[in-house]
């Protein structure tokens, strides 16, 4: 199957799955609605049953009610007090024992003589009734059926009405003297059937609702009435003169349900028992209905789907198995080509591995040599402050030996010993300067040891003390805790004699500067040890920054100096994974500063602030 019939297909199964499930949803709910409605009318047949079973019982009891003995006295003599009590006595008692709401009796012209209610404030005695139609019917020699509000005691109930003829008539000859009426409560009914959820109602003849359980329908039609019906209810007071308006034109939440309905007739009364089967309950079935429908298509298709899907992963893993042998045997013929070409590559790395080892050999040597080469360049420019330093002693210890001599010739052998220790002590400042020099001047080899930076620093000094005093040039050593680094001694000596020394030739050309100062800080600062070098020169120019630590720049005259200090001391800080930078000061001069790796430093033994100042010119 291409992809592009697959869309199609899946189109065409969407649509058909549409179809069969709108379809099986008006199937279901025409389905539904027959059986609601069989179901309705067999409910119906019941309650009428049940309805005309009660109306059948009290149809008899008006005309029964009729021969009781003090009827035809009241009717011939109603001003017969006693005889009216007894009749009033008489269906007062009837009515308790029959539950019925009342019964009465009325002479030809529709004026009640006697009442089962003849004690109550509602009593019907003395009121014409002549208007209801129940009286009209039964004075005419039939049966008076109405249901009605009533007129006295606004209760609704069902009248039943039946004539009254002269003692010794047979019924139906003659003209009827009276009528005999019984009302009845069917609200009963209306109790049964709120336990059914769908509307049930009974309508007269006019199609005004007057039983239902739904209590908002009441007193209102199933279709809008005409003029004449209107003005009969109206004549009638049947509904207590209430407008009666059409249940479809109540607002919508009160006429939910209204509409499609099975119904029975009443054939006595006239009257239609409705039944509205509920149209979310046609809805919800026909839907379920429906919901299993789509429930058996979705597994359906979703079973095609996994036969299909199954036999595309089939076909796929025979076509992957495929791929992946042709794959294996490319592969491997070009791991062959790969191997060979890493052999090659390989051959070609190891010469080039050695050619590095020896070009990085040549390089090391080279870079010692120009580092002993520095060294040798700095003691010659040393060479007549050292020389300077060593004829001081020279000359002492020459002048001592002569004293000396002519004390001993004298015997002044306390002058002679104190001359002796004056030519020691000489001696010894002399050995010191010659050590340091030989110290410096000596290869330093590849080992790493501790170098005590305060002691590297005193011994730098050293040397260059000399050039200090030559150039009336101040020197302060601020030592602010005892700093240990891990390096070459020697190269580090190095360093800072090649700064100290730049610095004694930057405050040498400053002549107007009173203060020529150069200055030592040692110090922990955030982990590191940090040498700070310090001058009041003028400073670092602008040009000359970017090019500072580039070998063979040099600011200097021809023959003072070859521009390989600052490179050279570059290369050692770095070789000690440290950093050397350059900057201006704010007050004037400039800052070189040396960063090492250095631990932390231990605050027992801290020094802050421990300041030795060499002035410009020590003994």
């Amino acid at each position: 199957m291409t992809s592009r019939k697959f869309p199609i297909l899946i189109a065409v199964g969407a649509l058909c799955a549409a179809a069969v499930f709108f379809a099986s949803y008006f199937v279901a709910a025409e389905k539904a609605r027959s059986d609601l409605h069989a179901a309705g009318e067999r409910q119906l047949q019941i309650v009428a049953l049940d309805l005309q079973s009660i109306l059948d019982k009290f149809e008899i009891m008006p005309y029964a009610l009729g021969a009781l003995a003090d009827v035809d006295q009241v009717l011939h003599h109603p001003g017969d007090a006693a005889a009216v009590q007894r009749l009033n006595l008489s269906l007062q008692a009837i009515q308790m024992q029959s539950k019925v709401l009342a019964i009465y009796m009325m002479d030809a012209r529709g004026m009640t003589l006697a009442a089962s209610n003849w004690n109550e404030e509602t009593s019907f005695v003395g009121r014409d009734f002549g208007f209801r139609p129940y009286f009209a019917e039964a004075l005419a020699g039939g049966s008076g059926r109405f249901y009605g509000i009533g007129n006295i005691s606004s209760e609704p109930g069902y009248f039943m009405a039946q004539p009254i003829y002269p003692a010794g008539t047979p019924r139906g000859e003659g003209k009827p003297i009276g009528v005999m009426t019984v009302k009845v409560d069917l609200s009963e009914f209306e109790h049964t059937w709120r336990s059914n959820e769908d509307p049930i109602t009974l309508a007269d003849h006019s199609g005004v609702v007057f039983l239902s359980n739904r209590p908002e329908w009441k007193y209102h039609s199933l279709r809008p009435l005409d003029g004449k019906l209107q003005q009969e209810l109206a004549g009638t007071h049947q509904y207590a003169d209430q407008p009666i308006t059409p249940v479809a034109e109540m607002p919508k939440p009160l006429r939910r349900g209204f509409g499609d309905h099975v119904s029975r007739s009443i054939d006595k009364q006239d009257w239609q028992l409705m039944l509205f089967p509920s149209q979310s309950r046609i809805n919800r079935i026909a839907m379920l209905w429906a919901m299993w429908v789509a429930l058996i298509m979705a597994i359906a298709a979703i079973s095609l789907w996994a036969i299909y899907q199954r036999r595309r992963r089939l076909q796929e893993r025979l076509e992957s198995r495929d791929a992946l042998r042709r794959a294996a045997q490319e592969l491997d013929a070009t791991i062959a080509v790969r191997t060979q070409e890493l052999r090659v590559a390989n051959q070609a790395l190891e010469g080039k591995y050695v050619t590095l080892q020896q070009t990085e050999s040549l390089l090391r040597s080279t870079q010692n040599e120009l580092v002993q080469a520095g060294k040798l360049a700095m003691l010659g420019q040393m060479a007549a402050g050292v020389t300077h330093e060593l004829n001081q002693p020279l000359a002492a210890i020459r002048a001592f030996a002569d004293n000396a001599v002519q004390f001993m010739r004298r015997g002044q052998l306390p002058q002679v010993e104190e001359n002796l220790e004056h030519i020691s002590g000489a001696s010894a400042h002399m050995g010191k300067i010659i050590a340091q020099l030989k110290g410096f001047a000596r290869k330093s080899g590849d080992a790493i040891a501790v170098v005590d930076v305060a002691q590297t620093v005193e011994a730098a000094v050293l040397l260059l003390r000399n050039e200090f005093r030559q150039q009336a040039v101040a020197i302060e050593i601020d030592v602010r805790s005892p700093v240990q680094v891990m390096g070459d001694v020697v190269r580090t000596e190095q360093v800072l004699i090649n700064l100290l020394r730049n610095a004694i030739d930057a405050v040498e050309t400053v002549e107007y500067v009173a203060d020529k100062r150069v200055t030592v800080i040692v110090g922990h600062e955030a982990g590191e040890a940090v040498i700070r070098i310090r001058d009041s020169g003028p400073g670092i120019p602008d040009e000359v920054a970017p090019h500072l630590f580039e070998p063979f720049f040099t600011t200097k005259p021809s023959g003072k100096g070859l521009g390989l200090g600052l490179a050279i001391s570059s290369s050692i800080v770095q070789a000690m994974n440290g950093r050397l930078s350059a900057h201006n000061l704010p007050e004037g001069g400039a800052e070189f500063i040396v960063r090492l790796p250095a631990p932390a430093p231990d605050p027992a033994s801290a020094i802050h602030g421990d300041i030795i100042d060499r002035t410009r010119h020590p003994d």
